[in-house]
């Protein structure tokens, strides 16, 4: 009698089938997209689409995110707060931000292997000098970021312009941030008043010109967010609490789902209320900020 040989794909399927919790994919199917590099964030900037950005954390909710249309994968020093339940994200390391950069990396990898991928430099790895924040940088590089973001003005600039001029991509932010909470008196709306909308301006056009690629606008009222889009012509804004008239949108994984563990924060809206799947809220995500249906100014912002 002859021998029949199982074909490859009978034996993938039986190795697939054996293995504990699938972490043996099958083949990736061919992407369908061009990977998100800088020229095409910026040149999707210059003609009026909106950017998408959501954090994560782990592997595979950044292979959802990434087959789902996500342009930006944010790996948050957020992620103290939602993955390590702590009270602000000023405890987070230098060696937890490589552990899920490294995650997520490969999880995209795992998709469609498209995303821009971004890291934060946590609290207490850039304050002290430019040269620490290229050591800190170059971590989380290595550990696949395509760009470090930072948190703050003024000080920021020239370490911002040390970064660039050495090739890493970066991100600023500015308004709310979380890493000084404290001395802010709490998460509450920056630049209310008109001389904390002037030093806001300035610091944003002193930032893009030291080479920021993109500015993160958090909690910062609807029409000054939108007067600085207007005005940066070439670093993106990326808003979070900051009105629809930013270049794009970034929402914390867990808060998009609706699995925030304390108060929902009023820029955040739940898209699983109308999806069945995870996916499916993260497509929406992406719909809804495409076609400038979220965020709701009268809803969402100040």
């Amino acid at each position: 009698m002859a021998t029949v040989h199982p074909s490859p794909a009978d034996l993938a399927a039986a190795q697939l089938a054996g293995t504990p919790y699938g972490t043996l994919p099958p083949a990736s199917p061919l992407a369908n997209r061009k990977p998100i590099s800088l020229p095409r964030l910026l040149e999707m900037h210059s003609r009026g689409e909106k950017i998408t950005v959501m954090t994560a954390y782990d592997a595979t909710f950044a292979a959802v995110a990434d087959a789902a249309g996500v342009e930006c994968i944010l790996i948050g020093d957020s992620l103290g707060m939602v993955c390590q339940g702590l009270h602000s994200t000023v405890g987070v390391t230098l060696d937890d931000m490589r552990y899920h950069t490294q995650s997520v990396a490969r999880g995209i990898h795992r998709a469609q292997g498209t995303a821009w991928v971004i890291a934060d430099l946590p609290f207490g790895t850039y304050q002290e000098s430019k040269e620490q924040a290229l050591r800190s940088a170059s971590v989380l590089t290595q550990a696949g970021a395509h760009m470090i973001k930072l948190e703050g003005g003024g000080w920021t600039t020239e370490t911002v312009r040390f970064l660039v001029e050495r090739g890493i991509p970066v991100c600023a932010h500015l308004g709310l941030t979380p890493q000084t909470v404290h001395a802010l008196g709490g998460y509450r709306v920056q630049g209310k008043t008109d001389a904390s909308a002037v030093l806001l301006k300035k610091q944003a056009h002193e930032l893009q010109d030291a080479g920021a690629s993109m500015l993160v606008l958090e909690m910062v009222p609807a029409e000054l967010s939108r007067e600085l889009t207007q005005e940066l012509t070439h670093c993106p804004t990326i808003g979070i609490g900051a009105g629809n008239g930013t270049a794009g949108q970034v929402l914390v994984l867990h808060d998009l789902l609706g699995v925030n563990l304390g108060k929902m924060p009023k820029f955040v809206r739940n898209f699983m209320d109308d999806s069945h799947s995870i996916r499916g809220a993260m497509e929406a995500y992406v719909a809804a900020v495409k076609n400038g249906s979220f965020p709701v100014d009268a809803t969402h912002a100040w």
